[in-house]
């Protein structure tokens, strides 16, 4: 066995026993779930104020992150659902799947008993359609990335449907599982795409159906009395407990934890690392699961000539202090980057050699590639000053911080930071436009193929890294089935983008929850986002 295949296994081993110890009590020791004790009291109304508006209730539309999720999550149902235990895919709108030898023909066979929130059932023409929406709706879908290779979806009877690619696709059925690939109703897709951000038009199979949305106030959500079909793990196979759930708007972090600790709401999403403290002092719940996928790092757009030059990119690692950034910032809650994928991620590896904080080596590579102090320390070339610009998005309260400090850590080396904040909408055309010379930003998905959406050639490209080798592996993991197979595969990925420094990891994604003691069931689903609330309940 290769070093590289240890790595792996051992990766997987511990993903699987950190996974598994995450879901084990309601501590701030990472679990998941507050603890269901106590008889289950049917009906009441749950509060949950959440930092942003959802901008987007469309499912498969471009919301503003975790909390428009959060919400969506609650509307709309999946084919598969992700363990968040075990990280298997579970039964849920399809009551099994198949895959063919080369990954390019999944079959489901759908629950012939689900009906959307305006009666209709759920057929094979409904996820025939779904799909085929996204991919019409092309840049506007945040869900069309887990389509690459798609040639069509056909509905071979009723409750059997069949999606095919024209190449391996061996992250689909992981994507079915997530909000952008919930399946939506025929009186949806009737409506253009770019029409449904107000939810009005949404129709979906979830437990809860949409009663108002107020932007930048709240979301109403009331509950479904004929639902009946969430996944085992959940532990409610009938309707929802509680009545109703509004999703309050409440930006500031501050507000949102006095809201929590004086009774006002009965749960807080986007918990601050500093507040932490403050909830378990007031003997109240703290909620939190490490996020799989791409962490906090700062990405590097190649079309941009200074920072195209690997040695400026390794200085800038060498420059960078992840463990003050995270110690300054965040909490032990939160792990120091080693990879470009998270630890919890299935496929993570530990390449955390190429990081290591090193100023005097930042000086060198500087120097070695004709950058010299100027009489203010910001170093020039060729009459240019080092003057960089950093995207990032403004919906993680912690992100200011740490980058105030990586502005002040890449100063010390002579490099000058701008840095230029703005919501996920601002932030995607940004990236878009190419206007930018590092983004710093994260991405949570428990499948690391999530590495392909980042940095293929194929895929966004915002960063535009043209190279074959890594574009090979990309494809490469995306044909491999077999598990450990891929995991190797993957593991070569991030050995290559960190070698080139196309990232440099800062730090891991927790998220946090608080909640008052009298509620219970709020669970995190396999990618750390809320998941459904069937199951969830208040004690009187």
């Amino acid at each position: 066995m290769t070093r590289r295949s240890r790595i792996v296994l051992a990766a997987l081993a511990a993903t699987a026993a950190a996974t598994l110890a995450l879901t084990s009590c309601a501590s701030t020791e990472g679990a998941p779930a507050t603890e269901s004790t106590g008889a289950v009291v049917e009906g009441g109304a749950l509060t949950f104020a959440v930092a942003n508006d959802p901008i987007s209730l469309n499912p498969s539309g471009t919301g503003s992150g975790n909390d428009t999720l959060y919400v969506t999550r609650q509307l709309v149902d999946s084919l598969l659902y992700q363990n968040p235990e075990t990280g298997e895919l579970d039964p849920w709108l399809a009551e099994s799947y198949t895959v063919n030898d080369d990954a390019t023909v999944f079959t489901f066979v759908l629950r012939d008993d689900v009906a959307f929130s305006d009666g209709t059932p759920l057929t094979a023409d409904d996820v025939k359609g779904t799909f085929d929406d996204i991919i019409a709706a092309g840049a506007l879908s945040q869900a069309v990335s887990a389509f690459v290779g798609y040639s069509e979806t056909v509905a071979v009877d009723e409750h059997t449907v069949e999606v095919r690619f024209s190449s391996p696709n061996a992250a689909f059925p992981n994507s079915t599982a997530s909000v952008g690939l919930g399946i939506v109703g025929a009186a949806t897709r009737a409506v253009p795409f770019d029409q449904r951000a107000d939810g009005a038009a949404l129709v979906g199979t979830g437990p809860f159906t949409l009663e108002s949305y107020t932007k930048d106030v709240e979301t109403v959500l009331v509950k479904r009395d004929d639902y009946a079909w969430a996944p085992a793990a959940l532990g409610n196979d009938g309707a929802a407990h509680l009545d109703s759930v509004t999703f309050q708007i409440v930006p500031e972090p501050g507000v949102r934890t006095g809201s929590l600790t004086s009774g006002q709401v009965d749960v807080i999403g986007g918990v601050q690392p500093l507040d932490v403290d403050t909830i378990e002092a007031s003997s109240l719940d703290v909620i939190s699961r490490a996020n799989p996928g791409i962490l906090f790092g700062l990405n590097f757009n190649q079309a941009r000539p200074v920072v195209a030059d690997i040695r400026v990119r390794e200085a800038i690692s060498a420059a960078v202090n992840a463990e003050e950034v995270r110690d300054t910032a965040l909490n032990d809650l939160f792990a120091v980057g080693t990879s470009a994928l998270a630890s919890t991620t299935p496929g993570a590896s530990d390449e955390s050699e190429y990081f290591e904080f090193d100023p005097e080596r930042a000086a060198e590579l500087l120097d070695e590639a004709g950058w010299t102090e100027g009489s203010d320390g910001i170093r020039e070339k060729d009459g240019e000053r080092l003057s960089l610009t950093i995207a990032w998005i403004t919906n993680f309260g912690p992100n200011q911080t740490s980058l105030e400090l990586i502005q002040q850590q890449l100063k010390a080396v002579g490099i000058e930071i701008e840095l230029v904040g703005g919501v996920v909408p601002e932030f995607l055309e940004r990236q878009k436009s190419g206007d930018f010379d590092i983004a710093w930003h994260n991405g949570s998905r428990a499948d690391g193929d999530i590495l392909r959406t980042s940095f293929s050639t194929a895929a966004t490209n915002y960063l535009k890294i043209d190279d074959p080798e890594l574009e090979a592996l990309l494809q490469k993991q995306l044909a491999t089935a077999d598990p450990v197979a891929r995991a190797e595969v993957l593991a070569e990925a991030q050995e290559r983008i960190a070698s080139q420094y196309y990232q440099i990891p800062v730090h891991e994604l927790t998220s946090i929850l608080g909640a008052q003691t009298t509620v219970h069931g709020i669970t995190f689903g396999a990618d750390s986002r809320l998941d459904s609330l069937v199951a969830a309940w208040k004690a009187e």
